[in-house]
């Protein structure tokens, strides 16, 4: 099993982070941004309202063909992509990147949407229509449409790893987020988070891309606005600190420096890969899911599916992960320790003990034989008590998780400080802003995890749902919704660390074969941008 690890780290490293300077998967999917927008003349910039026109029903025709209006596939595509990383994802890009990661964040969610506009627009021009009248689209049609069929095994290979991807990274790491949240809020027990959360997906999932639609074009707008508008609040209370927040940002976007702690690591090139790389985890432009979703929408005009397409890095990126961002800036978290009983069951606590015993020796407070951290940071001085007035003297039985203090007294609460990482890192900045008019700020983080865990797993099962139908046909998908329930299930219940890597080899491994269709049909997509836009200046003059 170790050996298995083993080689799913060095597969997720050779994907993600080869080389470690500036990876080879950054800079083929920025290197595309910046090519597209410069190919297509910033049309993120010229046609954005033209898209929020789309959105708004202004060109709908249910006449079209496709599954779901724009506004449903557009919701449909933000709930898979606004989700844990807005929470986690920003969190940790200013953990290790410092808060310059955020403007790195913002350069690629705007080359990342003249990519989501290149792929949008092909997933609809070569979508085909199924028996029952239903639509399907996504990469691996316009990679066999569009480039011919003798890259079918490109497409073949794409849609196998969109399935594997969905089974994982857009379902089981999502039911284990939230089960983890659950247990950690209200102590609800992981089977029984599973066993919700799979119920309502399923209950959803059972009814298509309509339902689904249906479903997301109320949960979408419903859990943003609770999140942004309790950013918003915090904000407002600490107004005197965001216009420093933003300079904070913006200097150490090119001159960083470590914060306390050595949070941040103070270097460039550090900031930079570590904005990009959560920025396009993100958003996921150049991924290839976002066009399976937008393959279904009711047009018959591709570029019209592309204009409303390229605002969702927009609104995921630049206007959800800009408020997590800057609450984390503004309050101050990111370079604080933070109080916390000291669980050593919890799997980001580690300890590292020097003479290979299973027994950490603690005097006043502090190991003798070890190291014990959190997030790859020491964690300060044990205590007794939450005033931190006794330090705790004893043993911790790094095997059940015990700690025994000098007379051989079972102590069942030792506290220490903390540097905090991920998600628990912005709840703490929720629970900090909000707290001279909220003492709970920290469950609105809860609950977003919850909805955006849901919705993400709802989307990414019509992603696999699509992908499945492309190699199997029609018959598979039944059965396919019945395995990704169960790995849902398995999912909030199973440490996932393994899996969570194997679904980031899969997502690596879809975005090659798209971005070389990208690549090679660029051309027709400013080719049709050209001739659908000529034609709305006609149709708009005559009016």
């Amino acid at each position: 099993m170790e050996l298995f690890e083993q080689a799913v780290d060095w597969m997720n490293n050779l994907v993600w982070s080869f080389p470690e300077q500036f990876p080879i998967m950054v800079a083929v999917l920025l290197g595309f941004g910046i090519f597209i927008t410069l190919r297509l003349g910033f049309v993120q910039l010229r046609r954005f309202s033209h898209g929020v026109k789309s959105v708004m029903g202004v060109y709908d025709n249910p006449d079209d063909t496709g599954d779901v209006n724009h506004f449903q596939a557009l919701t449909t595509a933000l709930s898979a992509t606004v989700g844990i990383g807005n929470i986690a994802g920003v969190a940790i890009a200013i953990h290790f990147g410092g808060p310059g990661a955020l403007f790195w964040m913002w350069v690629t969610a705007f080359f990342g949407m003249a990519i989501k506009y290149t792929e949008c627009t092909l997933a609809v021009k070569y979508r085909i229509k199924n028996q029952d009248g239903s639509v399907s689209g996504g990469p691996m049609y316009y990679i066999e449409r569009g480039l011919g069929p003798n890259w079918k095994w490109l497409a073949v290979f794409f849609a196998a790893m969109a399935v594997i991807c969905s089974f994982l990274t857009g379902n089981a790491v999502q039911a284990n987020t939230v089960a983890d949240t659950m247990y950690s809020t209200f102590q609800i027990p992981s089977w029984a988070s599973g066993l919700f959360t799979a119920a309502f997906v399923g209950v959803v999932i059972v009814g298509g891309i309509k339902r689904i639609g249906q479903v997301t074009a109320r949960l979408m707008p419903l859990m943003a606005i609770i999140y942004v508008l309790g950013a918003l609040v915090i904000l407002f209370i600490n107004a005197g600190d965001v216009i420093p927040a933003f300079k904070t940002i913006f200097v150490s976007a090119f001159t960083p420096e470590a914060g306390l702690f050595g949070v941040g690591s103070g270097v460039f090139l550090t900031t930079l890969v570590w904005g990009i790389k959560r920025g396009l985890f993100s958003n996921e432009a150049g991924q290839g899911s976002a066009p399976i979703a937008h393959g279904a929408a009711k047009t018959e005009e591709p570029v019209r599916e592309g204009v409303v397409a390229l605002l969702e890095p927009f609104i995921d990126t630049i206007v959800v992960c800009t408020m997590t961002g800057l609450v984390i800036v503004a309050t101050g978290v990111w370079q604080e320790r933070h109080e916390m009983v000291y669980d050593p069951t919890n799997r980001d606590n580690t300890v590292e003990i020097v003479d290979d015993s299973n027994t950490l020796i603690i005097e006043d407070g502090l190991p003798v034989n070890g190291t014990v951290l959190r997030n790859d940071y020491e964690t300060g001085v044990f205590y007794l008590n939450q005033d931190e007035s006794e330090t705790f003297t004893g043993t911790l039985n790094i095997m059940t998780g015990t700690f025994t203090d000098a007379d051989g007294n079972v102590v069942a609460t030792v506290y220490t400080s903390i540097i905090e990482n991920g998600a628990s890192l912005t709840s703490i900045a929720f629970e900090k802003g909000l707290s001279p008019i909220f003492p709970f700020g920290e469950y609105i983080v809860t609950f977003c995890v919850l909805l955006f865990g849901i919705s993400t797993a709802i989307s990414w099962s019509y992603y696999g749902d699509r992908a499945i139908q492309y190699l199997a046909g029609d018959g598979s998908i039944i059965y396919y919704k019945l395995v990704y329930l169960g790995m849902h299930f398995l999912g909030a219940i199973f440490p996932l660390a393994t899996v969570w890597a194997i679904g980031d080899i899969a997502l690596g491994l879809m975005t090659f074969p798209n971005i070389i269709a990208l690549f090679a049909l660029s051309g027709s997509v400013a080719v049709a941008s050209k001739t659908y836009f000529n034609k709305m200046e006609e149709v708009e003059a005559g009016k």
